[in-house]
């Protein structure tokens, strides 16, 4: 019941680290963007560019396909046609929630991890979005959420699988029960929540999509030389 995180930390490279540091030396959840990176610095992180020609080449190759993908819906000029800046129309459309795939959106994320301490202690890392991308219970277990996050963030994903859990459900069932409630609003959001309690017991699941069928994440125990490679079929 305790958190550090940071969001649009800025030339810093070590963001977990800025995190722990978040925890450990203040009273506060999260920092976000430049008051993040001026904290990261009073805690001896190094401010640099972490611009590479590897990112620069993406970023021209972006620019050059008119600045898709992107995520502005609702603006002038459009967004699915043209770079920024953009500006609203003077009257939105209203035509109630849709949701549409943008296509090759799924080639980065966060990583999450659930640990559980030999003691019992147990933490869940991920985005900086507590009950979103990851949440833990000393007392239950816990959960973390990976894929759309703006469709994630708004159902409290990680949180809600941590109670489930709480009401005596396993970890499969309460990863399903979470990516079905997710599934009545946005059918075709993309999203995979993996969940874990105290006894060591672990599940996962996923929003099945055309290319989107099947989820992978990695176990080790520490009693086993190797981690594993588990996967889960999507619902």
């Amino acid at each position: 019941m305790n958190v550090g995180a940071v969001g649009d930390l800025r030339r810093i490279k070590n963001a977990i680290g800025v995190a722990r540091k978040v925890l450990e030396h203040t009273t506060h959840t999260l920092l976000a963007g430049e008051a993040a990176t001026k904290f990261a610095e009073s805690m001896g992180f190094v401010n640099e560019d972490l611009s590479t020609n590897v990112s620069q080449a993406l970023h021209s190759d972006w620019l050059a396909r008119n600045c898709q993908p992107n995520y502005w819906k609702n603006v002038i000029p459009d967004s699915s046609k043209y770079c920024g800046p953009y500006k609203p129309p003077a009257i939105l459309k209203r035509d109630g929630v849709t949701y549409e795939n943008t296509a090759h959106s799924y080639s980065h994320d966060t990583i999450g991890m659930i640990v559980i301490h030999k003691m019992g202690n147990i933490a869940a890392g991920d985005s900086p979005i507590p009950g979103s991308g990851a949440y833990a219970d000393d007392m239950v277990g816990a959960a973390a959420a990976t894929g759309d996050g703006d469709i994630l963030m708004r159902f409290v994903p990680s949180y809600q699988a941590v109670e489930y859990m709480r009401r005596g459900e396993n970890p499969t069932t309460a990863c399903e029960k979470v990516i079905s409630r997710i599934q009545k609003y946005f059918p075709n959001f993309f999203g995979a929540v993996i969940c874990a309690n105290v006894t060591g017991s672990y599940g996962a699941a996923c929003n099945k999509l055309s290319t989107f069928t099947q989820f992978h994440f990695m176990v080790y125990n520490p009693l086993k030389s190797e981690p594993t490679e588990e996967k889960v079929d999507c619902i």
